[in-house]
């Protein structure tokens, strides 16, 4: 198994982290008011369009502002982590500005810092399987994450009180994948963690990814990748929406 596990963490990392690109301006409808999405890839819509150039039409912040009537702008950077986002919200004017004007706010971070955990643990664990689980579970407890998540939340809402939807982290990997039930082993502490964050801040919703997408990753994540199909952001714009308390409308 440890030798399946390095070939699976080596090309998912490099699928993960992808090139960053190019940031969306406003998209879809002309409506009053303004969604803005934070995050990486996933709020992108990576790998869904014909390039990665720009944000996916099917990712899941487009999806929520049709349904919604909202005008929609995605600053999800491929490859990001949660310092890399709180950097942007701290010093990056063009973040800053948009998230001041936002009525509404998507947060979608932390798959790849879990993703890089993965991967410094296998590269440290010289193929011992249990050694590398300990080593996941040491970095966990030692990962900044968790503060640059919390502290990236304080920054939206030092400039702005938009509701703000935090999405948990999704198992990405094909149910047949060794690292599939890792992740189950983990990553339902990593989402309770964020939910004590969100709960510890005023009109913080979570909308839970982790559940929604269950053990179906052959219909909601790509095969041989572990960025969201269509149907699985389409699964993102639902319960987004419904953390909003807005209604869904299936297209």
């Amino acid at each position: 198994m440890s030798k399946m596990i390095k070939i699976f963490v080596a090309a998912l990392i490099a699928l993960a982290l992808g090139t960053p690109t190019a940031l969306a301006d406003s998209h879809h409808g002309h409506g009053k008011e303004s969604l803005v999405a934070l995050g990486d890839s996933i709020p992108f819509g990576y790998n869904l369009g014909e390039t990665n150039d720009r944000p996916a039409e099917v990712a899941f912040p487009y999806l929520i502002g049709d349904d919604a009537d909202l005008r929609v702008r995605i600053l999800g950077v491929p490859g990001w982590q949660t310092d890399d986002l709180l950097t942007a919200l701290d010093s990056n004017k063009k973040f800053r500005k948009a998230v001041h004007h936002a009525d509404y706010v998507t947060l979608n971070i932390g798959s790849n810092d879990f993703l890089e955990i993965l991967r410094a643990a296998n590269a440290e664990s010289g193929g011992n399987s249990e050694l590398f689980l300990t080593l996941i579970q040491q970095k966990l407890a030692n990962s900044d994450a968790f503060d640059n998540l919390a502290a990236s939340i304080h920054e939206i809402r030092s400039l702005t009180d938009a509701p703000i939807v935090l999405y948990t982290i999704y198992n990405p990997f094909q149910a047949a994948d060794p690292l599939h039930q890792i992740s189950d082993q983990y990553l339902p502490q990593i989402n309770a963690a964020f939910a004590e964050i969100a709960n510890s801040f005023h009109d913080v919703e979570l909308a839970d990814a982790y559940h929604a997408f269950g053990n179906n990753q052959a219909e909601y994540v790509l095969p041989q990748d572990i960025h969201p199909t269509a149907a699985g952001q389409e699964v993102l714009a639902e319960i987004g929406l419904e953390a909003f308390c807005f209604d869904f409308v299936e297209n």
